[in-house]
């Protein structure tokens, strides 16, 4: 009897660690961040999409924040990069192993059973590009992977119910790609993806006081700038701040002042195009469901919408209010934890 009970409850404990290791997961996979969020428990994981790899060997020698920290500091021997770009993969075999890192970071080296896994891309990629990001999930050990457009899901994790038949347009601005979307019953009706975002923006400051003040910055001096004192939309309220880089007449270091009124200047082309494709978006959608998207307003997601003025240059150009989603940043991670308990309804 003893030696029944001590089986019962080994196997218990078996069947429990199964359920423990077998925990789906949703991947937010960004040209700048990797969000991983983990069913029952969050988000767990917020990493920028860097892998520090040897220039000999091409052996991986750091991933995420860890490797962030090397960008544009690094001796020869070691070289830093993002291995997405414009939202889609551009080095498979790095991307594959920076996802096999973070899924273990986050599940343990120990998977009894191996993981669902829901990952987002942009909405108008290709076929090809679309199955490259699902292998690269599935060679890390997923034991099925969906794929989601991420406009949709970010949509969700905004707290938008696309379910209903009544028009839902979002933005969605994120490190290398601004996905465009109206969306009604559950689906996409119409959309547009271009490759302007936060990494564009990044290239612009840095070009722009290249240009104007012959000073060579870094992208993370940049991303700093775009954060601090970037805008988009000139409301007469200026802001100043010191910026470091090397000075290309002299090659030394020097410092200049910048103002938002500068970045703003370096930003509008780039800002407009984003206005021009939302318009696009707009003036293609069905009446019907262009009048529920004047009268519910417009959603902005994605950290590149966190950029001041953003909402109000969108709003005054497309004469439609816009709202800034409560967690920009997570709203596509935390879509992919409500789609996590509704596998089943994807599950096709």
């Amino acid at each position: 009897m003893a030696n029944q009970q001590e089986i019962n409850i080994k196997n218990n404990i078996e069947r429990d660690e199964k359920k423990m290791f077998a925990k789906d997961i949703g991947i937010d996979l960004g040209t700048a961040n990797v969000l991983i969020y983990i069913k029952g428990e969050g988000i767990v994981l917020n990493e920028p999409s860097v892998v520090a790899i040897d220039a000999d060997t091409k052996k991986p020698l750091a991933f995420g924040s860890t490797a962030h920290e090397m960008l544009g500091r690094t001796p020869g021997s070691v070289i830093a990069i993002r291995p997405m770009k414009d939202g889609v993969i551009a080095d498979f075999d790095i991307t594959e192993m920076m996802l096999n890192y973070f899924i273990k970071k986050v599940n343990g080296k120990n998977i009894v059973s191996r993981p669902r896994i829901i990952i987002c891309c942009p909405a108008n990629i290709t076929a090809v590009e679309k199955n490259a990001i699902k292998e690269a999930a599935e060679r890390t050990g997923a034991k099925r992977v969906f794929i989601e457009e991420e406009p949709k899901v970010s949509a969700i994790g905004a707290g938008i119910d696309i379910s209903i038949p009544s028009g839902n347009m979002i933005i969605d601005i994120g490190g290398g790609t601004t996905d465009i979307a109206v969306l009604s019953l559950g689906g996409i009706v119409n959309s547009a993806s271009i490759k302007i975002a936060g990494n564009v923006f990044d290239s612009e400051i840095i070009r722009y006081i290249k240009n104007k003040y012959k000073l060579l910055i870094g992208d993370r001096t940049a991303e700093e700038i775009k954060f601090k004192i970037g805008n988009v939309f000139n409301d007469k309220k200026s802001e100043k701040m010191s910026v470091r880089g090397r000075d290309l007449v002299t090659g030394l270091p020097h410092t200049i002042t910048l103002t938002s009124e500068e970045i703003e200047e370096a930003l509008r082309d780039s800002a407009y195009e984003i206005v021009h494709a939302a318009k696009t978006v707009l003036e293609q959608t069905p009446p019907e469901l262009s009048a529920d998207i004047f009268n519910k307003g417009i959603v902005l997601t994605g950290g590149g919408s966190l950029i001041k003025g953003m909402d109000k240059l969108l709003s005054q150009e497309l004469k439609v209010p816009v709202s800034l989603a409560d967690s920009p940043l997570t709203c596509v991670a935390e879509g992919t934890g409500i789609l996590l308990n509704n596998l089943n309804l994807i599950d096709k």
